[in-house]
């Protein structure tokens, strides 16, 4: 009796389609729900002003008014519309956030990719420079300056913001230069006769754009918080609207213990819907660049493992040559189960017949 055991080997394509590649980053649904929801905060910070449907310094006979047909988000204790200074605040806080972003990003790309390539004397003088940034308090600072300064505007808090927060980028991507610079490609280029900026720009930074994206998502958090907890403390300008502002009012005011939830409801919601959506893209970024938290944004299948398939890469040349699926036979001798061993003395059937 023979024993046939067949194997079927599954060829699946290892090779992706340019188009899954291309846009790989925005197809995961964090991504995509923070992008969506960062754009709509971005609309209201262009359109706002126009958008509002009274002025957000306007008072009227409705005071503390709650939510109506008139005033969708009700009124303030002199009568002003919540509405209004919430719309007119949305610039504030993403123009503080967006630059104070883009300057600390700059400045850690600047220190942080020289000292970790360079090395040396430059990298012992810009870590230095590092460390002595990474451990000067933002918020001090800049209740220090605001009592020197009579008009302490969006754009300085925004220059002070980013001024104390570019070190720790600058140490996480010194940190990954120093991985990059004795790479292959890094050695070929450089045996070239490639110039040191050439090689930093071409061949080192397009490695680190996830790094950097992360770090700016990060510092525009840190930048938007910091820009309504000044707001709300009192130490920015309050005649200037933003989210920060209308919560400082409405704590002055006594808004809690009046019952006026109105008034600071949207504002909190605000602050807590762009904080999710920066949060959200920041996560899609980490997924996409660290591949064991890879899901949706990666590029390769998962491939379903089943008793007696084997997955095999299939490459271009293969396709043509293999079929698609492969059956192997497995043949085994047979063997005699109740035949007894034959003792040495005795003699086999044929001899003796």
């Amino acid at each position: 009796m023979s024993v046939t055991t067949t194997t079927d080997v599954v060829v699946t394509d290892a090779v992706p389609a340019a188009s899954r590649v291309r846009f790989r980053f925005l197809r995961g649904g964090k991504t995509r729900t923070g992008l969506l929801i960062l754009a709509f905060f971005v609309i209201l910070a262009v359109a706002g002003p126009w958008l509002a449907p009274y002025d957000p310094d306007a008072m009227s006979d409705q005071l503390l008014q709650p939510p109506s047909a008139d005033h969708w988000f009700g009124t303030t204790q002199t009568g002003q519309d919540v509405l209004s200074q919430i719309l007119v605040g949305t610039r504030g806080v993403l123009f503080v956030g967006f630059l104070a972003g883009i300057l600390a990003t700059v400045l850690s790309v600047l220190i942080g990719v020289s000292a970790g390539f360079l090395g040396g004397a430059a990298d012992e003088i810009l870590s230095m420079l590092s460390n002595i940034f990474l451990v000067i308090p933002g918020l001090p600072l800049i209740i220090i300056i605001a009592s020197f300064v009579e008009d302490t505007g969006d754009l300085l808090i925004a220059a002070v913001i980013a001024l104390t927060s570019w070190a720790w980028g600058a140490r996480v991507l010194r940190a990954q230069t120093l991985s990059l610079r004795r790479r292959d490609y890094v050695e070929a280029a450089r045996a070239t006769g490639e110039s040191t900026w050439r090689i930093i720009l071409f061949e080192v930074m397009p490695n680190l754009t996830a790094v950097i994206a992360s770090g700016f998502v990060g510092t525009v958090i840190f930048a938007v918080l910091s820009e309504i907890t000044l707001a709300f403390i009192g130490v920015a300008d309050i005649s200037h609207w933003n989210w920060g502002t209308v919560l400082f009012w409405a704590q002055s005011n006594q808004a809690l213990a009046q019952g006026a939830w109105w008034w600071f409801v949207p504002a909190g919601l605000c602050i807590a819907l762009l904080g999710t959506a920066l949060s959200l893209i920041n996560f899609g970024i980490d997924e996409f660049v660290n591949p064991r938290l890879r899901t949706a944004t990666g590029s390769s299948r998962k491939v379903r493992m089943r008793v007696g398939f084997t997955p095999v890469a299939r490459t271009d040349a293969s396709v043509k040559a293999a079929p698609a699926f492969t059956p192997v036979a497995r043949t085994t001798a047979p063997e005699a189960p109740d035949a007894e061993p034959e003792s040495p003395g005795t003699p086999s059937k044929e001899h003796s017949a």
